[in-house]
């Protein structure tokens, strides 16, 4: 996708990227007035708390708070405020913001476990929020770091995540005070002082136009209120006319309505002086997932090319209707401040009919660029170069390092696109062949564990779907895969719940594949937990599914499941039988290297039920079945098993024959010998939700 720019030099997402967007982060040397909220902000770091007026050390983070409405620059402060005082935290600035685009809370959830991302800390997939929490103040326990935590809904967003010592920072972004926090002073914003807000249009518009009179230039400031943001959209409007004076903009002004805020005016203003085509597409950026837009999702909510889609949005940035976002790719940020005056136009301008097609479409796109971000990655595979042939150039990823770059750097506005279709409801058939695609995207470049994390929010959202549409295939696959997730994380008593309506689900679909995965994880659950009678039982009932259909390869690897089962429970008997079907069922399939393992494991139960001897032949009839199937880690196992039962058997001379093989076979590494357990273990399957791209 050269027309998007995509950097391949592998560069880092901040952590910021991680969360909901923030307001745009402006420089030093960007950055105008609130000096006397700045010095009260850093005194106020310094200043002794309640608990150190009364004797106490202060058990939690100082916590900071900036309130204001948005537009008025508060995140801004916030960004100064921190560039200030960033050195004497060492352990770097976390950012997290706390409230979606639309006004909806972000879970506490998926913030903590944003802040743990960027703090390099391992988080397990469908974690409990105190969970998260409570790792989040253990990683920060003993770290002296400062938390920037923008637009808080309430207090409580901010409580549970801060940390429990003194030696950190959190400077929080609201509109209103935080109540319920102990010893938070806020920090109330109003507009600029004069001077400032001057200096702001100046920057804009050439200081000529303001210093020729500054009588208009300051009438146009009271207009404005002094609030940033509209001082942005007036800057950019003169901008765009170099022939305007600052007083036919104060002029403009005085004849609009009175009706709404200062920013509404200049905002109704400029978007009034718009060609009809770009007009609209600003209108239709009220639908970009997490308030984020690139010259894709724009050229496809609107149905423009490319290019016109990327032309648009730069103009949309001089006039301040978007903001930069800093990345290799070229994307942009609707403010929040302006999100609620582009819906109510949306919604009186626009048919619901349109604005529904308009998010068909770019849910559409996303897809496309999905099936080409994986297709890439797969150049060996006919179908795969098909595909992407048939793509248009303009989806179609230059090298699989850019594809990965474009899957990270757009993930935040991926994972944000599926939630908002999912609670859309209206387009679900979409939303499933994006969450499909998005699995099998991020599993071809990240790969299923380390993806882990972000595939469970994505199932759940798959279930929610296949149980809100009566979909049981659908239901029971993203059942199975969050049951796989939880298993994996240890969380064994929700898999066994999880399997089981898997199995339920699979069985009202009529699909053998996820009734006979099911069956036989419920096995693998009860074993997990101690009941080898119930594995054993579960195990055998899959086995009667797998033979029913004659599927030979299944049925002789469950013989082995089940003769693990016995074996954990002590019934050696049962499974030295099974273990011997397992053999039989291998031999039949002419796979080699799996008749080996299974007598391996024969070998071993051989050995615990007393039987040396049985042990020590079957061992070698598997050495030279492992031989034929050239598995030199098994041999060097094989070996090392054989010369244990030698020293048994009081051959320490034959013993030592065999352990130097080993070690001629593998050097240092010397394997110990795959348990049954572990033998049969399912692999964390993440089945796609649907066949289609």
């Amino acid at each position: 996708m050269t027309d998007q720019g995509v950097d391949t030099d592998g560069t880092d997402v901040s952590a910021q990227e991680e969360c909901p967007a923030a307001e745009s982060v402006p420089t030093g040397d960007q950055f105008l007035g609130r000096t006397r909220e700045l010095k009260e902000l850093r005194v106020d770091i310094e200043r002794a708390g309640l608990d150190t007026l009364s004797g106490r050390k202060a058990p939690r983070a100082r916590v900071l708070l900036i309130a204001g409405r948005p537009g008025f620059g508060r995140t801004a402060l916030a960004e100064e405020l921190v560039r200030q005082v960033a050195e004497s935290y060492p352990d770097g600035v976390l950012r997290a913001r706390l409230t979606e685009p639309d006004g909806t809370p972000v879970p506490t959830e998926r913030s903590a476990r944003a802040l743990l991302t960027a703090l390099d800390v391992a988080t397990p997939p469908g974690a409990a929020e105190d969970d998260l929490t409570e790792a989040l103040r253990g990683a920060l326990a003993d770290r002296r770091a400062l938390l920037l935590l923008d637009d808080a809904a309430t207090a409580e967003q901010v409580d549970a995540l801060l940390p429990d010592t003194p030696d950190c920072l959190v400077v929080a972004v609201s509109e209103g005070p935080l109540t319920g926090i102990a010893d938070v002073r806020p920090c109330t914003l109003g507009g600029l002082d004069t001077k400032s807000a001057l200096e702001l249009l100046g920057r804009l518009t050439g200081s000529v136009r303001i210093t020729v009179d500054p009588s208009a230039a300051e009438g146009l400031v009271e207009i404005c209120a002094g609030q940033p943001a509209a001082l942005v959209l007036a800057g950019g409007w003169l901008a765009s006319r170099p022939k305007a004076a600052v007083a036919d903009l104060a002029k403009h002004l005085h004849t609009e309505s009175d009706e709404g805020t200062p920013l509404a005016r200049v905002f109704r203003l400029v978007y009034g002086s718009l060609p009809s085509a770009a007009a609209r597409m600003l209108r239709l950026l009220s639908l970009a997932p997490a308030g984020i837009v690139d010259p894709h999702s724009a050229s496809a909510l609107a149905g423009s090319t490319l290019h016109a889609a990327r032309t648009t949005l730069e103009d949309f940035a001089k006039l301040g209707l978007l903001r930069p976002v800093e990345s290799p790719l070229p994307q942009f940020e609707v403010p929040g401040c302006l999100l609620p005056l582009l819906r109510a136009l949306a919604e009186s301008q626009d048919r619901p009919a349109e604005l529904q097609l308009a998010r068909a479409r770019m849910l559409e796109r996303t897809v496309r660029l999905l099936v080409s971000c994986r297709a890439i990655t797969e150049t060996d595979n006919p179908p795969a170069r098909e595909k992407l042939s048939g793509l248009p150039r303009d989806l179609r990823f230059p090298s699989p390092r850019a594809a990965a770059d474009w899957l990270r750097i757009r993930q935040p506005a991926l994972l944000a696109a599926a939630r908002t279709a999912v609670a859309d409801g209206e387009l679900d058939t979409l939303a499933r062949r994006l969450m499909a695609a998005l699995v099998r995207a991020m599993v071809a470049h990240v790969g299923t564990q380390a993806a882990a994390p972000e595939l469970y929010g994505i199932h759940r959202l798959v279930l929610d779907v296949a149980e809100r549409r009566s979909l049981p295939r659908e239901q029971a696959a993203a059942l199975l895969n969050l049951a796989d997730l939880d298993a994996q994380t240890g969380r064994t008593a929700e898999a066994l719940t999880r399997y089981r309506a898997a199995l339920d689900a699979g069985r009202e679909a009529n699909d053998p594949y996820a009734t006979g995965r099911a069956m036989e994880s419920v096995g693998g659950a009860h074993q997990e937990l101690g009941d080898y009678d119930r594995a054993a039982d579960w195990y055998g009932r899959a086995l009667a599914e797998r033979l029913a259909r004659g599927e030979r390869v299944e049925a002789a690897r469950l013989y082995g499941r089940i003769a693990g089962a016995h074996t954990y429970a002590g019934r050696y008997g049962e499974a030295l039988r099974n273990w011997r079907s397992a053999v039989t069922g291998h031999r039949r399939n002419g796979d080699v290297a799996a008749q080996a393992r299974a007598l391996s494991e024969l070998a071993r139960v051989q050995e615990y039920a007393g039987r040396p001897e049985e042990s020590l032949y079957t061992c070698h009839e598997a050495v030279d079945l492992a031989r034929r199937a050239e598995d030199v880690r098994l041999q060097a196992a094989l070996q090392l098993r054989l010369a244990d039962t030698l020293d048994r058997l009081g051959d320490p001379v034959a013993a030592q024959l065999h352990r130097s093989a080993a070690e001629r076979m593998l050097g240092d590494e010397l394997p110990e010998t795959t348990s049954a357990k572990e033998q049969g273990a399912n692999a964390c399957e993440i089945r796609s939700t649907s066949t289609e791209d």
